[in-house]
Formats: C-alpha cells, sequence, structure tokens
C-alpha cells in the first residue's frame, strides 16, 4: 500500500489525474483493513445538462473504480461535512475545492441581487482548514491549479483566480503532503512521496 498521508492536497489543471489519484488512494485505503472506510464528499452542482451528465459519468465510473466507496454531495458546507465524516478509520475525499469556491462565490453573487443570504467564503474557508486540522482520519483535497496562464480578462475572472490561489495556498499550509498532477503523473511538491 502506498503511503496515505494524514492530510493531502492535490492539484493539477483538468484532466490531469486528480480525482484519479485520489481514487486511487481511496481505493488503497479500503483494500489495507477490512473495516477501513472511504467517503467522498462531492462539491458538484447539477447547473445544466452537461453538468448532470458529466456528474452521472463521474459516479458511474467512480463505482467501479471504488465501489466500497460512498459519495455524499455538498455543494456549500464542506468544514461540517468532513468533521461529520471523519473518523480514524475512513478516509474522506474531497472533490473538489475549486467547485466548492465557485459554489461560495456564486451564493455571494445571487445574495447580491436578493437572493438567499450567502456564506462568507473567507469565513468558510477559514472552518475548512480547522475542520481539516481536526480530522481524526486521512483526509485527500482535490482542486484545481489555474494560475498557470495569462492574467484572464474581467475583474470577476481575475478576483476568483485570486480566491482560488489564496484558497490552494492554505490549505497546502495546513496539508502534510502536497502533489501536483500533470498527464497522470504525481509530482510531490511537499512531504514525502
Amino acid at each position: 500500500m502506498a503511503d496515505i498521508a494524514r492530510s493531502e492536497l492535490i492539484l493539477g489543471g483538468q484532466r490531469s489525474g486528480k480525482s484519479r489519484r485520489a481514487e486511487t488512494l481511496a481505493r488503497q485505503w479500503l483494500d489495507a483493513a477490512p473495516d477501513h472506510q472511504a467517503v467522498l464528499l462531492a462539491t458538484a452542482q447539477p447547473w445544466d445538462d452537461e453538468m448532470r451528465d458529466r456528474i452521472a459519468r463521474h459516479r458511474r465510473d467512480r463505482a467501479e473504480r471504488v465501489p466500497g466507496m460512498i459519495t455524499v454531495e455538498e455543494p456549500v458546507a464542506l468544514a461540517q461535512a468532513l468533521t461529520q465524516h471523519s473518523s480514524a478509520r475512513t478516509l474522506v475525499v474531497v472533490d473538489c475545492l475549486t467547485l466548492w469556491l465557485t459554489n461560495l462565490l456564486m451564493s455571494a453573487e445571487s445574495s447580491k441581487n436578493n437572493g438567499p443570504a450567502a456564506p462568507d467564503s473567507s469565513g468558510q474557508a477559514a472552518m475548512l482548514l480547522i475542520a481539516i486540522q481536526a480530522c481524526t482520519g486521512p483526509v485527500v483535497l482535490v482542486g484545481n491549479e489555474i494560475g498557470l496562464g495569462v492574467i484572464p480578462m474581467g475583474r470577476e475572472t481575475r478576483a476568483f483566480v485570486d480566491a482560488l490561489g489564496r484558497l490552494n495556498q492554505d490549505i497546502a499550509a495546513a496539508c502534510e503532503r502536497v502533489t501536483f498532477m500533470a498527464a497522470g503523473l504525481p509530482l510531490t511538491l511537499k512531504g514525502a512521496a
């Protein structure tokens, strides 16, 4: 079994192999002992038909690759869900932080337009950092690294890139291991491989 870190952040671009690595760690955890459990906290929301299809495909694929992993959908209250599902014998996968931040910021935008009150993204991030530190079992967090390209056009887009960059830095500082994925290959940025 590969060495499972107490906490690992897996970053990379789209289709870099981030989720596959997290699933591999979950499968290894489940195979290591009969009383081990794995829970996926999924943050995606089905905003349109393409996203609904994508979520359905991910569910099917995950069920094949990691049949013992339980999926819990939690688009916003991630710290609470992490606290609820963490235990010494349970590995929790969070997939993904980028969509979670998007959900928080979209809620904030909605509340500006007389929608329901949005959770404070910086407060939610602080609660998530506390939850990661308090986990009694291993936690694997997946997120996108989107700051490698050109400076994006538009104030809102730049604000999102900045917010995600800060979140990734804070989560990386809190995690025991940080892995960068490119072309399906892991590069350890922090901690032992």
